[in-house]
């Protein structure tokens, strides 16, 4: 199963970060991936979200270059593990177009 969680509020974040931890607790094996735009990539600034990464090691987590720049946060301001794309957007197309079930909480 893949999965993409698509965030961009920053409220949602953290129900987000429950949905992913609900998914894995009933299939180890998913592929998942969450993207962050618009406001919510100050999330991936919160000390909830950089722990989230370490408890979930197996997400692919990506922070839209775009909402950073929009937010005046740096590539060396995220913590490791997280991978900048150019655009949300694109990185959500691509990653439906193969294969990717889509999931906005």
């Amino acid at each position: 199963m893949k999965v993409v969680f698509h965030v961009d509020e920053l409220g949602k974040l953290s129900e987000a970060r429950r949905n992913i931890q609900n998914l894995l607790a009933a299939d180890k094996n998913a592929t998942i991936a969450l993207v962050v735009n618009g406001e919510a990539i100050q999330g991936y600034l919160l000390p909830a979200q950089i722990e989230f990464l370490k408890e979930c090691p197996t997400v692919s987590y990506l922070a839209c270059n775009n909402a950073m720049n929009a937010h005046h946060i740096k590539k060396e301001d995220l913590a490791e593990g997280i991978e900048v794309v150019p655009a949300g957007v694109m990185a959500l197309v691509r990653l439906q177009h193969e294969g990717y079930a889509y999931i906005k909480p």
